[in-house]
């Protein structure tokens, strides 16, 4: 898969809402109510990983979640980063 040149990056990021561009991966935080919360986002979007073959660098701590996506294959940002951004969104607004 092509990596993205940082104008594509920069492009696609309009379309994402919360989404940025550091150090090589697109990233964002959300919050919840609580833990249970969090974690229950949390499965629906490693659901839908495991449909795309695409897995996020995450981290939770209590009600946070913070996700960093990059394609390791391709030492960048791929189509594939921006298909599971959107994707998340989707889980996250239908919350």
């Amino acid at each position: 898969m092509k990596k993205l040149s940082e104008q594509e990056i920069e492009s696609e990021l309009t379309k994402l809402n919360g989404w940025e561009y550091a150090d090589g991966a697109i990233e964002t935080s959300f919050e919840f109510k609580d833990f249970k919360d969090a974690f229950s986002v949390m499965t629906r979007i490693a659901f839908e990983c495991e449909a795309q073959g695409h897995h996020p660098d995450w981290s939770n701590v209590y009600n946070s979640l913070h996700i960093r996506l990059n394609t390791h294959d391709a030492e960048g940002i791929t189509e594939k980063d921006f298909k599971l951004a959107h994707s998340i969104e989707e889980i996250i607004e239908s919350e």
